[in-house]
């Protein structure tokens, strides 16, 4: 709760809408607010919120955490002088990694799932 009040009232303070793209994690819902910071509260805190959950089926936060992970190899993995250089630095290794076609082949299946997590699941 703390880090969407410091959105709410900071960053995105004189935003009308703030739109906030989310897990289905227990916590991410209203009812969470409303418990934590009560109804009322919650409710004039919200007004400004607008969720969009991602699928619980998708996997694109894996693949948005597997591409962040290539950056930082193929490109942020030293040291880089200043704000500037670094966005530039970025925007070529996007600009090559698009001009290249480059995808990420999701290779990890639901039997890959069972059998790396089983020892998670209750029985």
């Amino acid at each position: 709760m703390g880090f969407v009040q410091r959105l709410v009232n900071g960053a995105y303070a004189t935003a009308r809408t703030i739109h906030l793209v989310l897990d289905n994690l227990n916590t991410h819902f209203r009812g969470s607010f409303e418990q934590v910071l009560g109804v009322e509260v919650a409710r004039q805190f919200l007004a400004r919120i607008e969720f969009h959950y991602t699928p619980k089926h998708a996997s694109w936060l894996n693949m948005a955490e597997i591409e962040i992970g290539i950056l930082e190899r193929q490109c942020l993995g030293r040291r880089i002088g200043s704000e500037h250089h670094l966005k530039a630095e970025v925007e070529a290794w996007e600009q090559r990694r698009n001009a290249a076609g480059c995808q990420i082949d999701w290779t990890f299946t639901r039997q890959d799932a069972d059998q790396k997590l089983a020892r998670h699941y209750v029985t």
